[in-house]
């Protein structure tokens, strides 16, 4: 079984001008079309069986608008084979965020995604540790991005390795995820700083980049429970990346609690 903890799915509509402006702001290309059936595509390509969308509210005014079509697109894929689980979004300027954390745990979501560059605040701001704070209450997952995002570069890092460790000490949230191999681009840093804390990374946008010595130096002293199998698709072709890390040669018993068994446990499926 696989579980890619970290895609990314866009309305049919919006799509298309979605993933024009997001390649053209980092420079990159994307493999997929942005849409659902583009993600379900790639899925059936790279053999993942479960994938969770993680939206972003770039503005506290999309709130409603974004986490509508996250609840429409849980709602399509209950009980399906290969199927799509979407977390909520919330921005930390959001007004009243404890209610409308417990809005989101009302409705089914088992957890939200923020973005402190795109929203504009470094993940120490008060927004995020209430954030964090209401997640532990109603045990919920939180996963933001970590590190350089190659649409801000430049700019300073609204989540560096720094500042996650703060956070992490500060919340204690033990189901707190790190994207990007605990932030992106500032994998030495990961290394001395955040590797060993209770927290989760995600590999998200890291196979490429990452070398491989650096990475197996990272899973070794953070501990292979705590580590989930991501892609970042559309940015990064989840066959591509599932290759890359089954080259790595590791022990099976580690596969398997990268690649799902960590996931299923932070998705409660199984239980």
């Amino acid at each position: 079984m696989i579980i890619d903890f970290h895609t990314h799915v866009f309305p049919d509509k919006i799509a298309a001008k979605t993933i024009d402006i997001l390649e053209h702001n980092c420079n990159g290309k994307a493999f997929t079309d942005g849409t659902v059936n583009g993600l379900l595509e790639n899925m059936e390509r790279g053999g993942v069986d479960l994938s969770v969308a993680l939206p972003v509210v770039t503005k506290p005014s999309q709130f409603d608008s974004i986490n509508h079509f996250a609840l429409e697109l849980n709602q399509r894929f209950a009980d399906k084979k290969r199927r799509i689980i979407s977390f909520g979004g919330i921005h930390p300027l959001c007004e009243d965020i404890k209610s409308k954390m417990k809005f989101l745990k009302d409705n089914g979501f088992i957890g939200v995604k923020i973005h402190p560059d795109y929203q504009g605040e470094f993940i120490d701001h008060e927004g995020y540790i209430e954030i964090l704070s209401a997640a532990k209450d109603f045990d919920m997952v939180v996963v933001t991005h970590a590190g350089v995002d190659d649409g801000y570069k430049g700019q300073p890092v609204k989540c560096p390795p720094e500042l996650s460790e703060k956070v992490i000490k500060k919340v204690g949230h033990d189901k707190f995820v790190l994207a990007h191999y605990g932030a992106h681009a500032e994998w030495e840093e990961v290394l001395s700083r955040l590797a060993g804390l209770n927290v989760y990374f995600d590999t998200a946008f890291t196979f490429h980049e990452i070398n491989k010595d650096l990475f197996i130096k990272i899973l070794n002293k953070h501990g292979a429970d705590k580590i989930l199998f991501a892609t970042d698709c559309p940015w990064r072709d989840m066959k591509t990346d599932i290759t890359t890390f089954l080259s790595y040669g590791l022990e099976k018993s580690v596969y398997d609690k990268i690649f799902y068994q960590n996931a299923l446990k932070l998705l409660k499926i199984g239980e």
